[in-house]
Formats: structure tokens, sequence, C-alpha cells
């Protein structure tokens, strides 16, 4: 009895603490257009977070990261996002992701302009199909690498997944990140789409840029997805400027537009955002429109979409 008291004592003692975190906000919004299927509705938060890390005796950390969203995983399980990830300054950080990972490609591509498609994809009614941007894999089960700084203002990472289902091959991408000038960041990415089936191999390309001069912070991103199918080639520009009023007070607007092969003509998307911080109170509100999301000028394809939220920290 006493060994088996020790053995517990050692096991809770090498256990690493998690803590839980997460946000407490309440929005209101509502979509409007024709054939729409979503009315104006309240909303709120929903994830968790229970994260933890430590340092071992050889100095490298260790840390781990698991998000509580059962909504996401359509009921199959608790965990949605989950992450393991060592690093030390001379070895660089090696994250595995056994959920809601990236490859080098996807780690980048989100427009400049915050995703404003992403919100019209599922809101639409279904005689309308709203369009998604295409994205390699990595997502799963897969591995991102950043090396140790080679010089100063440059960053350097690497994607790995094995794609072990199917006949599908190992998919590799790189990319870098440099901040050498001061207010400037550009981003630049490249990842093999490799799935072993003919016709459907290519390569997904990105690049990010926003440069801040003074209160003002202008961007722009290009995303291109590139493979032998037929009818998935697509791209996607976006462009944003933003003004900051005050310590408080922020006003951005953005633009997408995304190109799809085999669609009659471009889907495009703009926002305008206003921002304002009060102690731990922020509340935002936005104003979205969507024009030819499924790629035709029907008049069901044109949305709009209204914003108001309030987040609290404590």
């Amino acid at each position: 009895m006493t060994a088996l008291a020790a053995s517990m004592v050692s096991v809770s003692a090498n256990a690493g603490a998690l803590t839980l975190s997460g946000g407490a906000s309440i929005n209101i919004g509502g979509y409007s257009g024709e054939n729409q299927n979503n009315a104006t509705s309240f909303t709120m938060g929903n994830g968790i977070t229970a994260s933890g890390s430590g340092e071992l005796d050889n100095g490298m950390t260790v840390s781990v990261s698991f998000e509580l969203d059962n909504g996401d995983l359509a009921g199959s399980g608790p965990f949605d996002n989950h992450s393991v990830t060592v690093s030390s300054e001379d070895l660089g950080t090696l994250k595995f992701s056994g959920h809601g990972g990236d490859s080098a490609a996807s780690s980048i591509d989100g427009t400049v302009a915050g995703d404003i498609w992403d919100g019209f994809n599922s809101a639409l009614a279904t005689t309308t199909t709203g369009q998604t941007v295409s994205a390699s894999g990595g997502v799963n089960n897969s591995v991102f690498y950043t090396l140790p700084e080679v010089m100063e203002g440059v960053s350097i990472f690497a994607s790995y997944n094995p794609q072990v289902s199917g006949t599908s091959e190992a998919e590799t991408g790189y990319g870098l990140t440099y901040t050498g000038i001061e207010g400037l960041s550009f981003s630049y990415a490249i990842t093999d789409e490799n799935t072993g089936v003919t016709g459907t191999s290519g390569e997904q390309t990105a690049w990010k840029a926003t440069y801040a001069y003074g209160p003002v912070t202008v961007g722009m991103s290009n995303n291109d997805f590139d493979v032998g199918a037929t009818g998935t080639d697509q791209e996607t520009d976006s462009y944003s400027i933003a003004y900051t009023v005050s310590d408080e007070l922020s006003i951005s607007y953005g633009t997408e537009e995304i190109s799809t092969s085999g669609k009659a003509v471009n889907a495009e998307y703009s926002a305008i955002v206003a921002s304002y911080t009060a102690g731990g109170l922020t509340l935002t509100g936005k104003m979205e429109e969507a024009e030819n999301v499924d790629g035709t000028t029907d008049s069901d394809a044109d949305q709009e979409y209204w914003m108001l939220g309030a987040a609290f920290a404590f």
C-alpha cells in the first residue's frame, strides 16, 4: 500500500496542471436578401480551451491545448482543436495537431479583410450555394515546424501531413515571414496538394502584406488554389485599411473577391467594422455586403449582414 501510494503521488506530480480559458460575449445580428434562412438572432461564445505548459530539465518547453466545443464535432466527441507543442531557442518550435492544424499555406491564407466570405457561406437559402475558399490540407494529425530565427526579422516555417489514408502521398509545405522593416509584415507560403488521384493534385500558394504608419494600417493578400481537376482552381484577393482613432476607438474597411473556374462571375464581399473598448468591455458593430456569392448574377446571390456585439474581459 505504501508503494502504491508513492506511485500515485508520483503520477500526480508529473501530470501537468491545465487551466481553462474562455470569453463572455453577447451578439445580435441578421441577414437580409431574397430567400434568406436566418432571421435576426442572438448568439454567444460557446468555446472553452484547456491549456497548460511546463519546462523540461533539458530546457525545452512543452505545452498542450484542448478546445472544448462539442458543436463543431457534431456529437462525435468533446474536443475540437487540440495540439501539443515542443519548443526551445536552439531547436525552434514543433507543433503536432490532432485536429485543427494548418499547412504552411493555410496558416496565412486568411484574408486581410477578415474572411468576410465565411459569414455568408452557410447562411444562405438552400437554393443558393455560398462560396467557400479552398485550402490545402494539414488539418488533422499533421506537424508544423518553425525554425529558430535565422536572421533578424525573418521567420521560416514548414508543414508535413503524411496523408496515410487511401493512396495519397505526403503533403509538404514551407513559407517565411519578414518583419525587418518597422511597420511592415510580409508572409509567403506554398503547400503541395497531392491526393494520389489523377487530376486532383496541385498546390496552394498564399501571400499577405500589411504596413502600419501611425494610426493607419493597410493590407493586401492573395490565395491561389490550383489543382488538376477541372472547376476547382480558385483565387482570392483581399484589401483592407484600418484607422485607429484613439486608444479606445478603431474603424476598418475591407474587400474580398473570389474567382473560381467554371463560375460565370466573381463573388465580391465588403465590410466596415467599428470597435470601441472601455475597461474590460469591447463593443463591436459591423455591416457586410456580398454579391454573386454563388458565382451567378441571380438576385438570390446578393446578401447583407449586420451585427452588434459586446465582449467582456475579466
